[in-house]
């Protein structure tokens, strides 16, 4: 099954290699979101790197999950289930920081020159996308309800990997911070 959804994503990405202009109603945007929250993680790594800043900040992410949480319901959406897609989020993010950490630190010549700074620079880019997540979470309630969503977000995050070009690292963590965007029933 997954051989055929990435054969079928190779072959979208010669007839279609960006998002439709009509992508408001399919999973584009979602994902798209979900690829530049996970790249935003090599800032928030080079933030932290060499601090006394752990990658994980229990406090943060719990402000993170409460403030969409609280939000959800205003949106029609289901409080446990923003909560999940967020964690999500939140866990790729963290991957991505791991891993650049193990690399800089096997190669220190690749580590970032400079320390963006959380608070001004990454945050709020951070929150930005997070309030763009939530909307498309929204706005996508129809189509991640859909019984075909499996498929569709599989090529869509193949599309977006190969259209961002991501590397291995950021690939892999972008399929799991959209692991529960699909809605089961």
């Amino acid at each position: 099954m997954r051989l055929r959804v990435l054969c079928a994503a190779s072959l979208l990405l010669l007839v279609l290699p960006a998002p439709p202009a009509s992508a408001s109603s399919g999973l584009w945007q979602l994902t798209d979101l979900a690829a530049q929250r996970v790249q935003i993680a090599d800032k928030v790594a080079a933030a932290k790197f060499g601090t006394p800043s752990p990658i994980d900040d229990p406090v943060r992410e719990q402000q993170i999950l409460d403030s969409v949480a609280a939000k959800a319901p205003g949106l029609g959406l289901d409080a446990a289930g923003v909560v999940r897609f967020f964690r999500d989020q939140i866990e790729a993010n963290k991957v991505v920081q791991r891993g650049l950490y193990a690399r800089w630190t096997e190669h220190p010549a690749t580590r970032p020159p400079g320390r963006p700074d959380l608070g001004t620079e990454v945050r709020p880019v951070i929150d930005r996308l997070n309030a763009g997540l939530l909307s498309e979470l929204a706005e996508t309630r129809d189509a991640r309800a859909r019984r075909s969503c499996d498929v569709r977000l599989a090529v869509t995050v193949r599309l977006t990997d190969a259209r961002r070009e991501l590397d291995r690292l950021h690939s892999g963590a972008l399929a799991e911070s959209v692991r529960s965007a699909c809605v089961r029933r």
